[in-house]
């Protein structure tokens, strides 16, 4: 593995938090060499193939458009992540020095994924609601250069803030307020090597994958220590690479060790997802 670090003057706290509290995703181009890049494919195509196999491996997050949880030792790059300065100033400046990683996944859109209904990952806790802080991120990168017709992920600016009653979990916004997200929207078209950060909170969609290509793209979950996103996930390591961890990457984990790794078994299935939005 290759540690890989950021261009000087890309971290300032200032133009961090002014991203993620303002148009709530921010991104660091060219963080990771294009061969990293690779490699991580070859690595989520495997653990796919292997996740298939297995009932519950792979949980469907509508029309042929797939999520898999998997372990960090699987991803070999994992610890090139963790420790790239720009993910680390990122959750120090948003989530304080003892921020959680508490999710590794990736979600893959096949040709003929459909519109996905705006929504947001999760529902908006006290934090954000009342405190108006931002406590957890999730990290993005993608295995592939990402074009218009391969359903890119499209974002509304600044709407982490949105408050609405009344929806399923929390999540999905009515349909009558969606001109003000498609108004807002911006299709993001990342290149292999390309990291982002995003508050999970902000109203986006994946779009329809016309393409005769995949769009794999790995996700990294972080909580501040208030969060509770963790309690959703089963972030596994064995014994053996924890130890083999630098304690900075260690000290960050909230994970369950242990003496073998076991298939995640994706129980979050979001019903909200299973059905395209036309």
């Amino acid at each position: 593995m290759t540690t890989v670090h950021a261009p000087q003057g890309t971290h300032e706290p200032a133009d961090l938090m002014r991203g993620l509290y303002g148009d709530g995703i921010i991104a660091l181009k060219g963080a990771f060499p294009r061969d990293w890049a690779a490699r991580m494919r070859e690595d989520i195509e495997l653990l796919f193939d292997e996740a298939q196999k297995v009932p519950g491996g792979a949980l469907a997050r509508g029309p042929q458009r797939w999520y898999v949880e998997v372990h960090p030792e699987r991803i070999r790059g994992f610890v090139d992540i963790v420790t790239h300065p720009w993910f680390v100033a990122v959750c120090e400046t948003v989530l304080g020095p003892d921020y959680r990683i508490v999710e590794v996944g990736f979600d893959v859109p096949f040709p003929g994924a459909a519109d996905q209904p705006w929504h947001r990952d999760f529902a908006a806790p006290e934090a954000t609601t009342k405190g108006r802080r931002l406590n957890s991120l999730a990290f993005n990168l993608t295995a592939v250069d990402t074009l218009p017709e391969m359903g890119p992920f499209e974002v509304a600016p600044g709407t982490q803030w949105d408050a609405f009653e009344g929806c399923a979990k929390g999540m999905f916004p009515p349909r009558e307020l969606w001109p003000r997200y498609i108004s807002r929207a911006v299709q993001k078209l990342p290149r292999m090597g390309d990291i982002s950060a995003r508050s999970a909170l902000t109203i986006h969609r994946g779009t329809a994958n016309r393409s005769d290509q995949a769009r794999p793209v790995l996700v990294v979950g972080v909580d501040a220590p208030d969060a509770t996103n963790a309690n959703h996930h089963d972030l596994q390591v064995t014994r053996r690479y924890l130890e083999s961890l630098p304690p900075r990457v260690r000290e960050h984990l909230t994970c369950r060790v242990v003496d073998a790794l076991t298939t995640v078994v994706q129980h979050h299935t979001i019903e909200g997802l299973l059905k395209p939005a036309y």
